[in-house]
C-alpha cells in the first residue's frame, strides 16, 4: 500500500515541475534581442522552462494551449545584462574589503541585488575563496538565488602589490617565481574556473608592480600564468592601467584587457596587436568617475535606482559637506578625472577600430562600485563616449557572453536561457531607459 504523505510529496513535485516547466508568452513587446539587429516591433517571446522556444513577429508566434500570455505592449525586452568583470563578498554595506566579509549571506545580497537590477550573469574576476565553486553547485542546484556566479579562482599578483586589499591566502595567489606560477594555475584549474586573472598594477606609483624591466618583475611570471593557462584552455584577464603594461601583456598572450588603457591615448601599434591577437577589452568607465563623483552630488544620487542599491550609512556620508572637502583634497581626485577622460575617448577610439569591447564595471571592489546600479550607469557612460546604445547593449549581453565563455545566454534566440528584463521605455532612445525595469525573467522564471 503506498503512503499518502508519500503520494502527495509526489503529486505536488509533478505538479511544481509541470508549472515551471509551463509555457509563458510575453506579446506586443519590441524586442532587441542583443545581437545588434534592428528591434523587432510588436514582438512575441515564447518559452517553456528555462529556454526559449520562440521569438519573432506576435501575429507569427503559436500561443502554446495552456500557456500564461503576458501583455507587454509598450514595453521593450533586453537581454539580462552580463558583466564580465565584477566582484563578490569583497565589500560589506558600507565596509571596504576585508576577507570576513567573503561569506555566504553577503554574497547571497549581492548576487540577489544584481538580479534585482538586470544583471543576470557575473563574472567574479579575482579575490574569490575556494568555496564560491561550492556556491555555485548550489546555485546550480536552484538552490541560491541572485545572479549566475562566474569565477576567475583567486587570481595572481605581486607581492605587497595589486590588489592592495586585505586578503586573506586563499583570496589571492602571490608567485614570487615563473615555477610557482605555474604551480599555482595547476591547483586552480583544478576547482574548474571560468578564466584566470592577473593584476599588472603600480596604483598611482603606490605599489610595485609587473615590468618589463625588471627580470625578476611579475610580467616574467605573467608570461607563466599565461603560457600554463592556455596549456590547459583558459582564458586569462588581465587587470592594467598603462599603455606599455597593456602592450607587454599582449606580447605574452593576454586574451583579456580587464580595464582600460588610461594614462594616455592608445595608438595604432595596440590597435594591430589587439586585433590580431583577437584581445578582447573591457572599459569599466564607472570605476574611475565613482572614485570622486559622489562628492559632487549630481541628480541622480537622489533617484530611488540609486537610493535603494547603495548602503544607507555610506549615501549619509556622500552627502555631507565634509565627504565633498575630503575629496576636493585628495591628490588622486584629479589624477581620476584624467584617467576617466582618457578611458572614454580610448573606448570609442578602439571601438571604431574593430577590437573588441566586453562590458564591466569592477562592482564589489570597493563600496563606491555599487552591485547592480554600476551597470545601467556603465551603459550610460559606455554611450557617452561616443557608443550608440545599440552598440553598448551588445557589448553588455552578446559580447560579454562570449568572453566569459556562457554562450548560452546574452542574446534573444530560440534555444537560449530565457535570461530577460522588460523595460517601460526605449534604450534606443536614451540609454537610461534600462533603469526603468518593469519585469525580470532569469531562466524562464519571473524575479522582478
Amino acid at each position: 500500500m503506498i503512503d499518502r504523505g508519500i503520494l502527495c510529496v509526489v503529486l505536488l513535485t509533478l505538479l511544481g515541475t509541470q508549472e515551471s516547466n509551463a509555457a509563458t508568452v510575453l506579446t506586443g513587446a519590441r524586442i532587441i534581442d542583443g545581437t545588434g539587429k534592428a528591434p523587432l516591433e510588436n514582438g512575441a517571446i515564447a518559452f517553456g522552462g528555462d529556454r526559449i522556444t520562440a521569438i519573432g513577429p506576435a501575429n507569427q508566434v503559436q500561443i502554446p494551449e495552456g500557456a500564461q500570455v503576458v501583455n507587454a505592449q509598450g514595453k521593450t525586452i533586453i537581454p539580462g545584462l552580463i558583466s564580465a568583470h565584477s566582484h563578490l563578498g569583497l565589500c560589506e554595506g558600507a565596509a571596504g574589503p576585508k576577507p570576513e566579509h567573503y561569506n555566504r549571506n553577503n554574497v547571497r545580497h549581492q548576487l540577489e541585488q544584481y538580479e534585482r537590477y538586470g544583471v543576470l550573469s557575473v563574472m567574479a574576476l579575482g579575490c574569490n575563496k575556494d568555496v564560491l565553486y561550492s556556491w555555485r553547485e548550489e546555485q546550480r542546484r536552484g538552490e541560491l538565488d541572485g545572479a549566475d556566479i562566474f569565477t576567475a579562482d583567486r587570481g595572481f599578483g605581486v607581492s605587497h602589490g595589486a590588489p592592495p586589499f586585505p586578503l586573506m591566502e586563499d583570496q589571492i595567489y602571490r608567485p614570487s617565481t615563473a615555477e610557482e606560477a605555474r604551480a599555482e594555475v595547476t591547483e586552480s584549474a583544478s576547482r574548474h574556473p571560468d578564466i584566470i586573472k592577473l593584476w599588472v598594477d603600480d596604483l598611482f606609483g603606490t605599489a610595485p608592480k609587473m615590468s618589463p624591466e625588471v627580470s625578476d618583475a611579475i610580467i616574467v611570471r605573467a608570461h607563466a600564468i599565461i603560457d600554463e593557462a592556455h596549456r590547459r584552455s583558459y582564458k586569462v584577464a588581465a587587470h592594467m592601467f598603462y599603455l606599455s603594461d597593456a602592450k607587454a601583456l599582449i606580447s605574452n598572450g593576454i586574451d583579456v584587457l580587464a580595464h582600460s588603457v588610461r594614462d594616455q591615448l592608445v595608438d595604432i601599434e595596440l590597435i594591430g596587436m589587439m586585433k590580431a591577437g583577437g584581445v578582447a577589452y573591457i572599459p569599466t568607465l564607472e570605476l574611475d568617475e565613482s572614485n570622486y563623483i559622489f562628492a559632487e552630488h549630481p541628480p541622480w544620487m537622489e533617484e530611488p535606482f540609486f537610493t535603494q542599491a547603495v548602503d544607507p550609512a555610506l549615501l549619509q556620508r556622500w552627502r555631507s559637506p565634509l565627504y565633498t572637502k575630503e575629496m576636493q583634497a585628495n591628490p588622486n581626485t584629479p589624477r581620476n578625472r584624467a584617467a576617466a577622460a582618457t578611458g572614454q575617448r580610448n573606448l570609442k577610439t578602439l571601438f571604431d577600430a574593430g577590437v573588441k569591447i566586453a562590458f564591466g564595471t569592477d562592482s564589489g571592489a570597493l563600496p563606491t562600485r555599487i552591485p547592480g546600479f554600476a551597470e545601467p550607469w556603465e551603459l550610460q557612460l559606455m554611450v557617452r563616449s561616443g557608443l550608440s546604445p545599440m552598440d553598448a547593449l551588445v557589448c553588455a549581453t552578446k559580447t560579454s557572453s562570449e568572453v566569459i565563455g556562457a554562450t548560452d545566454r546574452g542574446t534573444l534566440e530560440i534555444g537560449k536561457l530565457a535570461d530577460f528584463v522588460v523595460l517601460d521605455g526605449n534604450p534606443l532612445d536614451d540609454i537610461r531607459n534600462t533603469t526603468r525595469i518593469e519585469m525580470i525573467y532569469h531562466d524562464g522564471k519571473r524575479v522582478r
